[in-house]
């Protein structure tokens, strides 16, 4: 395959990698097999994982080969860090933070509650130091990462009634990440940890009084507002959650310098292409819901700032009793505190701005 055929053929991710592309070629066939912990039916999340693999593929002229699982597949959709960290896999395509049980550190390279957005989440991995302190803190779990795209800041989930103050949480079964449901369970909140495919059918039978999973376009795909009138924003514990892959180190090591430079180009190319789809369907999709009769309310101030104090009391803890989280923490929270006070002049400015205006 010559250079302009490469570049045809793979889109962008060809032309990241077109100057490899006759090295590539010399390479010996690689066969690997991915673990996602999402359903096939969502071509957003589960869907990066296969740009992924095509990619790959195109710039190696079919010579590396990933084949992509769905959660439940190969493995539990929430077993693949141990899956990857025993070589059962190669590799895996899941949000960090589902693995808050592990260690809270694992929070970090994904999301928080009132972190990073997405701009600022990809700016401190690729040019601070996040990917650095990330790659030392997987070290002990035999994992190489690499992003692997972002959702963008969520929707605050779906309830079968309203939410007007941090009174009305109490008592309240709410499928969320393991570390929003740390932040909410003071308030009396039962947080409960349920992956994708389970959600609907849990929300029906009355397991769940609420839930929250992406935004509208995966929602809607999914059907919660067949069942929850009530659709909140914003999804405070993940303005801007990283989705990683997942590489065992043994793996990892084996491949040649030219396939890691094409592993790292398909992983740039799927990080950005998640963001895109989620920001082009996302409108489209909340219309469609809001004209269905979704309901749709922002939190109270008083749900914000109690939160809001919940996650720093948590923080608090984190830093005083777990010296991994410490030391990432804080390199995260400086750089956090820098990309606010330059988010406020321009990117804030603009967008409040802009929003406001009748296009």
């Amino acid at each position: 395959m010559d250079r302009r055929s490469l570049i045809k053929n793979a889109g962008i991710a060809g032309v990241l990698a077109a100057g490899i592309a006759p090295a590539v070629h010399a390479q010996a066939t690689v066969r690997w097999r991915l673990a996602s912990s999402f359903p096939k039916s969502l071509d957003t999340i589960f869907g990066t994982a296969e740009v992924f693999a095509k990619s790959v593929s195109d710039m190696t002229g079919g010579k590396f080969q990933i084949s992509v699982h769905a959660g439940g597949e190969l493995m539990p959709a929430f077993g693949v860090v141990d899956g990857v960290q025993n070589a059962s896999v190669e590799m895996a395509h899941t949000a960090p933070y589902y693995f808050y049980g592990k260690d809270p550190t694992f929070c970090l390279g994904c999301a928080v509650p009132f972190g990073m957005n997405t701009r600022q989440q990809n700016a401190w991995m690729y040019e601070g130091n996040g990917l650095k302190l990330m790659r030392a803190f997987y070290a002990k779990y035999n994992i190489i990462n690499l992003p692997g795209g972002n959702t963008g800041a969520q929707m605050g989930g779906w309830f079968r009634k309203e939410i007007k103050s941090v009174a009305d949480l109490k008592g309240l079964k709410f499928r969320t990440n393991p570390f929003a449901g740390k932040v909410l369970e003071p308030f009396g909140v039962i947080p409960q940890s349920i992956p994708g495919a389970d959600l609907y059918p849990a929300l029906e039978k009355g397991t769940l009084d609420g839930l929250e999973w992406v935004g509208p376009y995966d929602d809607q795909k999914l059907g919660f507002n067949k069942i929850a009138p009530f659709y909140y924003y914003p999804g405070w514990w993940e303005g801007g959650p990283e989705l990683d892959f997942y590489i065992n180190t043994k793996a990892w090591e084996g491949l040649s310098a030219d396939y890691k430079a094409v592993v790292e180009a398909a992983a740039a190319h799927a990080n950005i292409t998640m963001t895109a789809k989620y920001d082009a369907k996302n409108p489209i999709a909340l219309k469609q819901l809001v004209g269905s009769g979704t309901k749709l309310r922002p939190f109270s101030q008083d749900v914000m700032n109690a939160a809001f104090k919940s996650a720093q009391q948590i923080y608090s803890d984190l830093n005083n009793s777990n010296p991994e989280w410490k030391k990432i923490y804080s390199d995260w929270s400086k750089f956090l505190a820098d990309q606010n006070a330059w988010f406020r002049y321009t990117e804030g400015t603009f967008d409040r701005f802009m929003q406001q205006q009748k296009l």
